[in-house]
């Protein structure tokens, strides 16, 4: 199967810049969850994979992980709900994309420690 670009699968995410503390119990908060779901070696693979491709079907996905297609959803559904993936609704299939904003937070979060 081959990935789209990014403009014609994920729609441009058009959230400003998230100015929030790094410092201080909702911060840390933050930290821990974000950090948890980037916990697990396969989902870092998935980040790397989308950061690279700028964006993929899940099958293609499956495909680069070796690994079975309901094992990859429960990673991407972490990776979502963290906030640092997103997923469109293409047909039949879910197109996935980074998460520009999630991602920043994660990296300015990281950096404040």
């Amino acid at each position: 199967m081959k990935s789209k670009n990014k403009e014609s699968c994920c729609s441009p995410n058009k959230n400003k810049p998230d100015l929030r503390p790094v410092e201080g119990k909702v911060a840390d908060d933050e930290l821990a969850a974000l950090t948890k779901a980037v916990g697990h070696p396969i989902r870092v693979q998935i980040l790397r994979l989308l950061l690279q491709k700028e964006a993929c079907i899940c099958g293609d996905i499956v495909d680069e992980t070796s690994l079975a297609q309901s094992t990859v959803s429960q990673h991407l559904k972490v990776l979502k709900e963290a906030g640092l993936i997103r997923g469109d609704i293409k047909g039949p299939s879910v197109c996935y994309c980074i998460d520009s904003r999630g991602l920043r937070r994660l990296k300015v979060l990281v950096a404040g420690l």
